[in-house]
Protein backbone atom coordinates (compact mmCIF):
# COMPACT_ATOMS: atom_id res chain seq x y z
CA UNK A 1 0.00 0.00 0.00
CA UNK A 2 1.13 3.12 -0.66
CA UNK A 3 1.45 5.59 2.24
CA UNK A 4 0.90 9.48 0.87
CA UNK A 5 2.57 11.84 2.29
CA UNK A 6 0.54 14.77 0.20
CA UNK A 7 -2.23 13.16 1.25
CA UNK A 8 -4.45 14.00 4.68
CA UNK A 9 -8.31 12.53 4.77
CA UNK A 10 -10.90 14.86 6.42
CA UNK A 11 -12.10 12.49 9.38
CA UNK A 12 -15.50 13.47 11.58
CA UNK A 13 -15.25 10.50 13.09
CA UNK A 14 -18.28 9.45 11.55
CA UNK A 15 -18.97 6.55 9.08
CA UNK A 16 -18.77 8.67 5.87
CA UNK A 17 -14.96 9.39 6.89
CA UNK A 18 -14.40 6.10 7.68
CA UNK A 19 -16.09 4.32 4.45
CA UNK A 20 -13.37 6.88 3.03
CA UNK A 21 -10.21 5.86 4.56
CA UNK A 22 -11.61 2.04 3.66
CA UNK A 23 -11.65 3.22 -0.07
CA UNK A 24 -8.64 4.85 0.02
CA UNK A 25 -7.20 1.91 1.43
CA UNK A 26 -8.94 -1.18 -0.49
CA UNK A 27 -10.03 0.56 -3.83
CA UNK A 28 -6.87 3.04 -4.05
CA UNK A 29 -4.22 1.26 -2.42
CA UNK A 30 -3.34 4.37 -0.69
CA UNK A 31 -3.29 5.45 2.50
CA UNK A 32 -3.45 9.27 3.88
CA UNK A 33 -0.84 10.70 5.99
CA UNK A 34 -2.92 12.35 8.59
CA UNK A 35 -6.49 12.46 9.79
CA UNK A 36 -7.60 16.00 10.09
CA UNK A 37 -10.23 16.74 12.83
CA UNK A 38 -11.97 19.96 13.77
CA UNK A 39 -12.51 20.02 17.55
CA UNK A 40 -14.53 22.98 19.54
CA UNK A 41 -12.63 23.81 22.08
CA UNK A 42 -14.64 25.25 24.65
CA UNK A 43 -16.27 21.85 24.92
CA UNK A 44 -13.47 19.61 23.82
CA UNK A 45 -15.31 18.09 21.53
CA UNK A 46 -15.50 16.81 17.42
CA UNK A 47 -17.44 19.81 15.69
CA UNK A 48 -20.74 19.53 15.61
CA UNK A 49 -21.16 15.91 16.05
CA UNK A 50 -20.07 16.38 19.85
CA UNK A 51 -18.33 13.10 20.34
CA UNK A 52 -15.48 13.50 22.90
CA UNK A 53 -11.65 14.36 22.19
CA UNK A 54 -10.67 10.97 24.15
CA UNK A 55 -12.65 9.13 22.38
CA UNK A 56 -11.56 10.90 18.72
CA UNK A 57 -8.17 10.50 19.77
CA UNK A 58 -8.87 6.56 20.81
CA UNK A 59 -10.54 5.97 17.18
CA UNK A 60 -7.47 7.55 14.79
CA UNK A 61 -5.17 5.15 17.27
CA UNK A 62 -6.88 2.60 15.95
CA UNK A 63 -6.78 3.35 12.87
CA UNK A 64 -2.56 3.69 12.97
CA UNK A 65 -2.87 7.71 11.48
CA UNK A 66 -1.57 10.47 12.75
CA UNK A 67 -4.27 12.54 13.94
CA UNK A 68 -4.23 16.70 13.61
CA UNK A 69 -6.68 18.33 15.92
CA UNK A 70 -7.52 22.11 14.47
CA UNK A 71 -9.28 24.04 17.63
CA UNK A 72 -12.14 26.44 16.90
CA UNK A 73 -14.26 28.54 19.03
CA UNK A 74 -17.90 27.79 19.38
CA UNK A 75 -20.43 29.57 16.60
CA UNK A 76 -17.03 29.81 15.17
CA UNK A 77 -16.61 32.65 12.21
CA UNK A 78 -15.69 31.74 8.98
CA UNK A 79 -12.77 34.48 8.61
CA UNK A 80 -12.16 32.61 11.59
CA UNK A 81 -11.95 29.29 10.52
CA UNK A 82 -10.06 29.86 7.63
CA UNK A 83 -7.08 31.19 9.54
CA UNK A 84 -7.22 28.17 11.94
CA UNK A 85 -7.16 26.18 8.90
CA UNK A 86 -4.55 27.89 7.34
CA UNK A 87 -2.13 27.78 10.29
CA UNK A 88 -2.82 24.17 10.60
CA UNK A 89 -1.63 23.44 6.20
CA UNK A 90 1.60 25.88 7.19
CA UNK A 91 2.58 23.30 10.14
CA UNK A 92 3.76 19.84 10.45
CA UNK A 93 2.50 17.53 9.57
CA UNK A 94 0.60 19.26 6.86
CA UNK A 95 2.97 21.40 5.00
CA UNK A 96 3.76 18.57 2.70
CA UNK A 97 -0.33 17.92 2.04
CA UNK A 98 -1.32 18.71 -1.24
CA UNK A 99 -4.63 17.05 -1.59
CA UNK A 100 -7.48 16.08 1.13
CA UNK A 101 -10.35 14.26 0.41
CA UNK A 102 -13.53 14.01 1.88
CA UNK A 103 -16.28 11.89 2.50
CA UNK A 104 -18.99 14.05 1.18
CA UNK A 105 -21.79 11.87 -1.16
CA UNK A 106 -23.55 14.51 -3.20
CA UNK A 107 -24.38 17.79 -2.09
CA UNK A 108 -22.66 20.22 -4.63
CA UNK A 109 -22.54 23.45 -2.61
CA UNK A 110 -20.82 21.42 0.18
CA UNK A 111 -18.38 19.87 -2.96
CA UNK A 112 -17.50 23.43 -4.14
CA UNK A 113 -17.02 24.97 -0.92
CA UNK A 114 -14.05 22.46 0.12
CA UNK A 115 -12.71 23.04 -3.42
CA UNK A 116 -12.82 26.81 -3.17
CA UNK A 117 -11.23 26.69 0.24
CA UNK A 118 -8.67 24.46 -0.58
CA UNK A 119 -7.90 26.13 -3.78
CA UNK A 120 -7.38 29.11 -1.79
CA UNK A 121 -4.42 27.30 0.72
CA UNK A 122 -2.88 26.41 -2.41
CA UNK A 123 -4.43 22.48 -1.98
CA UNK A 124 -7.11 20.01 -3.76
CA UNK A 125 -9.64 18.52 -2.69
CA UNK A 126 -11.12 15.14 -4.13
CA UNK A 127 -13.95 12.84 -2.81
CA UNK A 128 -13.97 9.25 -3.28
CA UNK A 129 -17.43 8.24 -2.13
CA UNK A 130 -18.81 10.92 -4.65
CA UNK A 131 -21.77 9.69 -6.62
CA UNK A 132 -22.91 6.85 -5.18
CA UNK A 133 -26.16 5.40 -4.16
CA UNK A 134 -26.69 6.33 -0.95
CA UNK A 135 -28.93 3.26 0.16
CA UNK A 136 -26.09 0.91 -1.18
CA UNK A 137 -23.38 2.55 0.42
CA UNK A 138 -25.58 2.70 3.93
CA UNK A 139 -25.62 -1.13 3.78
CA UNK A 140 -21.86 -1.78 1.99
CA UNK A 141 -21.10 -0.34 4.94
CA UNK A 142 -22.67 -2.65 7.44
CA UNK A 143 -21.64 -5.90 5.76
CA UNK A 144 -18.02 -4.35 5.95
CA UNK A 145 -18.28 -5.11 9.38
CA UNK A 146 -18.63 -0.94 10.12
CA UNK A 147 -20.17 -0.43 13.31
CA UNK A 148 -21.66 2.92 14.34
CA UNK A 149 -24.35 4.40 16.58
CA UNK A 150 -25.71 7.82 16.15
CA UNK A 151 -24.66 10.89 18.05
CA UNK A 152 -26.26 13.88 16.63
CA UNK A 153 -29.49 14.11 15.27
CA UNK A 154 -31.56 17.22 13.74
CA UNK A 155 -34.85 16.97 15.52
CA UNK A 156 -36.06 19.13 12.10
CA UNK A 157 -35.56 16.01 10.05
CA UNK A 158 -35.58 12.74 12.33
CA UNK A 159 -37.25 11.82 15.31
CA UNK A 160 -35.35 12.69 18.90
CA UNK A 161 -35.29 8.98 19.70
CA UNK A 162 -32.92 7.77 17.14
CA UNK A 163 -30.13 10.11 19.21
CA UNK A 164 -27.93 6.79 20.60
CA UNK A 165 -29.15 4.43 18.93
CA UNK A 166 -27.14 1.50 16.52
CA UNK A 167 -26.59 2.25 12.85
CA UNK A 168 -28.14 -1.13 11.70
CA UNK A 169 -30.39 -2.79 9.31
CA UNK A 170 -33.49 -2.25 12.13
CA UNK A 171 -32.52 1.35 12.11
CA UNK A 172 -31.93 2.14 8.17
CA UNK A 173 -35.38 0.42 7.85
CA UNK A 174 -37.17 2.89 10.58
CA UNK A 175 -35.75 5.93 8.84
CA UNK A 176 -38.38 7.86 6.91
CA UNK A 177 -38.42 7.96 3.83
CA UNK A 178 -38.02 11.84 3.56
CA UNK A 179 -34.30 11.05 5.46
CA UNK A 180 -31.38 10.20 3.26
CA UNK A 181 -30.17 6.63 4.78
CA UNK A 182 -26.19 8.23 5.02
CA UNK A 183 -27.55 11.02 6.96
CA UNK A 184 -26.32 13.10 3.50
CA UNK A 185 -28.40 16.10 4.42
CA UNK A 186 -27.22 16.89 8.11
CA UNK A 187 -30.40 14.78 9.36
CA UNK A 188 -27.81 12.71 11.99
CA UNK A 189 -24.43 11.82 12.55
CA UNK A 190 -22.25 9.32 13.57
CA UNK A 191 -19.38 7.53 15.59
CA UNK A 192 -17.38 4.73 14.40
CA UNK A 193 -16.59 2.71 16.68
CA UNK A 194 -15.43 -1.06 15.09
CA UNK A 195 -14.54 -2.11 11.78
CA UNK A 196 -12.00 -3.06 9.21
CA UNK A 197 -10.18 0.47 9.25
CA UNK A 198 -9.55 -0.13 13.14
CA UNK A 199 -6.87 -2.10 14.51
CA UNK A 200 -9.22 -2.60 17.49
CA UNK A 201 -12.79 -1.38 18.54
CA UNK A 202 -13.04 1.56 20.42
CA UNK A 203 -14.46 1.08 23.56
CA UNK A 204 -17.38 2.93 24.53
CA UNK A 205 -20.83 3.05 26.39
CA UNK A 206 -23.95 5.18 25.64
CA UNK A 207 -24.54 8.68 28.41
CA UNK A 208 -26.99 11.17 28.47
CA UNK A 209 -29.04 12.47 25.60
CA UNK A 210 -29.87 16.28 25.40
CA UNK A 211 -30.78 18.82 23.54
CA UNK A 212 -28.71 22.13 22.68
CA UNK A 213 -28.58 24.76 19.87
CA UNK A 214 -31.65 22.91 18.04
CA UNK A 215 -29.73 19.51 17.77
CA UNK A 216 -30.20 16.47 19.94
CA UNK A 217 -27.26 14.69 21.42
CA UNK A 218 -26.41 11.49 22.48
CA UNK A 219 -22.87 11.02 24.05
CA UNK A 220 -20.50 8.38 24.39
CA UNK A 221 -18.38 7.65 27.98
CA UNK A 222 -15.25 5.95 26.98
Amino acid sequence: MDARSDLALSWSGGKDSALALWTLREEENVLPSALLTTVTETFDRISMHGVRRSLLRRQAEATGVPLVEIEIPPACANDVYESRMASAFASTPLADVAEVAFGDLFLEDVRSYRESRMAAAGRSASFPLWGRDTRALAHRFLELGFRAVLVCVDPRALDASFAGREYDAELLADLPEAVDPCGENGEFHTFVYAGPVFAEPVACVRGEVVERDGFVFADLVP
